[in-house]
């Protein structure tokens, strides 16, 4: 091939069996290090890296072939290869490629692997881990096309203020919900995984984050459906998570019973019962108390604390069950609707007027 369109020599000294073991170490480093420190990963969590991993073995077996490939067409000096000698330079230029490709994702699962060690249940945001790949393979691309084809990019780069500027006005949104998904990862608002409450106006929408995305954060609401807002109205909206780690959420069911029951005695039934259902946290303890009293009833609310916001109607229906039956169980019945309709100055059908 031509020096005027490719620097054969150049390629050829990156080619070269210290580069290829670096790479190959660096992939059993990535394996080591799923092995070793994400054993406590979720399943979910292990079957999406494996699948990865064998992705990733793939192409640095198709590496390899490549490679070693290119060493026999290179160093070969026998008549009977030397017609091939032409495709070495190809040979050699899918070799490059083929391992800048290993490269990049080999780094890309080992930060995936990284930021799994601070969530391992839930996983992580892939939105970090896309800009990552997406700048390591620019600066790839760019040392690649300066080394192998001597392309000098600066002037071009210098030039092209203007079609940078048009670009971006034409992607304002997008690099914005992008920047708005940046500033929400670095400051730790919420991860994946996590109960969002998010108001923006006369807006409201809850749901568990699913994903978040180049330019929206994806929710799962309590019917599975999902929510999609954009970053940029996350970023600008009032959040309220009920994830945060040593932060229990805090619920509470009203029972109506009648006048005459026996209030402390309900109250102590009713904070027993609580206390056996399993999802609801021992500490803080549930406790009871009188909150209304009206003409028909006295209220007794029971204050109690959980760890799963999407469970909480499930939770909440648990806690009335159990306490109605452990006050049907004393003889105690939730108060009913008193309606008391009186009759005055009305007429008898003969014409007779009563009080």
């Amino acid at each position: 091939m031509n020096e005027k369109f490719i620097k054969t020599q150049a390629l050829y000294s990156i080619i070269d069996w210290e580069p290829f073991v670096l790479l190959g170490c660096l992939l059993a480093i990535t394996w080591i290090f799923y092995k070793f420190f994400l054993q406590a990963a979720s399943p979910e969590r292990h079957q999406s890296i494996r699948a990865q991993f064998q992705a990733l073995f793939r192409h640095f077996f198709i590496l390899s072939v490549l490679f070693v490939a290119f060493l026999v067409l290179h160093n070969t000096t026998s008549g009977d290869l030397a017609g091939f000698a032409r495709v070495t330079p190809y040979i050699a230029l899918m070799t490059f490629t083929w391992g800048a490709i290993v490269f990049v994702k080999t780094c890309r699962l080992l930060v995936l692997q990284y930021l799994f060690l601070g969530s391992m249940s839930a996983g992580v945001p892939l939105l970090l881990v896309n800009i990552f790949s997406l700048l390591l393979s620019i600066i790839l691309t760019v040392w690649g096309l300066s080394q192998v084809f001597g392309l000098n990019l600066g002037p071009l780069l210098a030039t092209s203020a203007a079609f940078s500027i048009v670009l971006g006005l034409a992607l304002q949104d997008t690099l914005g919900n992008l920047f708005a998904g940046l500033s929400l990862q670095i400051d730790k608002s919420y991860e994946i995984g996590d109960w969002l409450e998010v108001v923006q106006g006369i807006q409201k929408g809850v749901g568990q984050v699913k994903e978040i995305t180049w330019r929206s954060t994806i929710l799962v609401g309590f019917s599975d459906e999902e929510i999609t807002i954009p970053n940029r109205v996350m970023a600008n909206a009032q959040i309220s998570n009920f994830s945060p780690d040593g932060h229990p959420i805090v619920r509470s069911q009203l029972f109506r019973l009648p006048y005459g029951s026996d209030v402390e005695k309900a109250k102590d039934l009713l904070e027993r019962a609580v206390v056996e259902i399993s999802e609801i946290r021992g500490l803080p303890a549930p406790f009871a108390y009188i909150h209304e009293t009206t003409e028909n009833w006295v209220g007794v609310k029971v204050i109690y604390f959980i760890d799963n916001f999407g469970g909480q109607f499930s939770i909440g229906d648990k806690v009335m069950r159990k306490g109605i039956e452990a006050l049907r169980a004393h003889g105690i019945e939730l108060a009913r609707n008193v309606i008391e309709i009186q009759a005055k100055n009305a007429r008898t059908p003969y014409g007779h007027v009563v009080e």
